[in-house]
């Protein structure tokens, strides 16, 4: 039987035996439940796994189970059922290793609970690193802090830093010791758009040339749908759906998933009926782009709101039968009061759940 890697960090089960051809992280009928209630919070029978050197994002709404989910995989809980294993090997829980986290992995929390308030920059980084070798240790803490776009903080105390920079400091502090798993919760909600745009970039070229694996939770899709190459979205504790982003927002597998991702319109086959579609389905989802509205003094929709996003603008059309959120391209051809003739150009059977 292979050895396992961990044995040395107290993270050996006894009596597990290796599975191999896994991905690097497997997650298997994974359950965990805080109370006996029916609404209960926690985990029901989650699987799915996370390939090596690529971006997976946890999303859904609050109460989901996006952090349980990420203390389980870290080791920091025990679940009720089920199993995680990493490269293989079953990860240990809190019973089974006396300081809980997993050796191969990292945790980025939101709160920069890790931090030394007062120590520099560079001290927090490099504190993590080991002094027998004093040149290496300089050597990888100001790569690290490059790489991050913080090199020029290092003399700046962690008190005296902005949210954005020091999540940057805590993702720096994190990867210094190159782990193989970087666990993010919500790791852009302290940062302004201009830097989370910066830090999102930095973090995929990070992932590219290093091999990293990252897994990490938000409560907002659009944060990660460019970044991520696997979506798992929560639901009450179940698994809702997960897949590639792209064809999820195109090809939304519920009514659940299609608001989340994309504030889709959802509409009956009642309502759809008005919009020439006749289906038989009981459940439709139409993205507010895939609906086209043009001025015209008989169409049958009038324009209720009109709302500035900067580079579009979004609608609110309504006739007595529906209404529905359209997003325009074109700024000021429309306004309040306006009659509209309404073109589906695309639609979703979904189901109800």
């Amino acid at each position: 039987m292979p050895v396992n890697p961990q044995s040395n960090s107290c993270d050996f089960i006894a009596g597990d035996v290796h599975v191999p051809n896994l991905p690097l992280l497997n997650i298997h009928n994974l359950s965990k439940k805080y109370s006996v209630k029916p609404d209960s919070l926690g985990l029901d029978s989650i699987d799915f796994s996370v390939n090596k050197n690529e971006i997976t994002a946890i999303i859904g709404k609050s109460g989901s189970g996006k952090s349980t989910l990420l203390r389980l995989i870290y080791g920091l809980m025990e679940p009720d059922s089920g199993e995680i294993r990493f490269d293989g090997w079953k990860v240990a829980g809190p019973s089974e290793k006396l300081i809980p986290g997993h050796i191969a992995m990292r945790m980025v929390s939101q709160h920069f609970d890790d931090l030394n308030t007062f120590a520099t920059v560079y001290d927090n980084v490099a504190s993590r690193l080991s002094n027998e070798d004093i040149e290496t240790k300089e050597r990888e803490t100001l790569r690290i802090l490059t790489s991050l776009r913080i090199e020029h903080l290092r003399n700046q105390r962690i008190a005296d830093l902005s949210g954005g920079e020091k999540q940057r400091v805590s993702i720096a502090r994190a990867l210094v010791t190159q782990p193989e798993l970087l666990l993010m919760d919500e790791p852009f909600n302290q940062v302004d758009a201009a830097f989370r745009d910066q830090l999102q970039r930095d973090l995929k070229h990070i992932v590219e040339e290093t091999g990293l694996t990252v897994l990490l939770v938000s409560h907002d899709p659009s944060e990660v749908l460019g970044l991520a190459d696997q979506l798992v979205i929560l639901k009450d504790g179940n698994l809702a759906a997960i897949g590639n982003p792209a064809s999820l927002y195109n090809n939304p597998p519920s009514r659940y998933v299609a608001r989340m991702l994309a504030k889709s319109n959802i509409l009956t086959r009642e309502q759809v009926k008005f919009l020439n579609i006749d289906v038989a389905a009981e459940c439709f989802a139409i993205h507010p782009e895939w609906l086209k509205v043009e001025t015209d003094e008989n169409g049958e929709f009038e324009v209720e709101t009109v709302l500035f996003r900067g580079f579009y603008e979004e609608l609110v059309i309504r006739n007595p039968h529906v209404y529905l959120r359209v997003y325009q391209m074109k700024h000021g051809q429309l306004k309040r009061g306006d009659k509209v003739a309404c073109q589906v150009l695309k639609y979703m059977p979904v189901a109800e759940r």
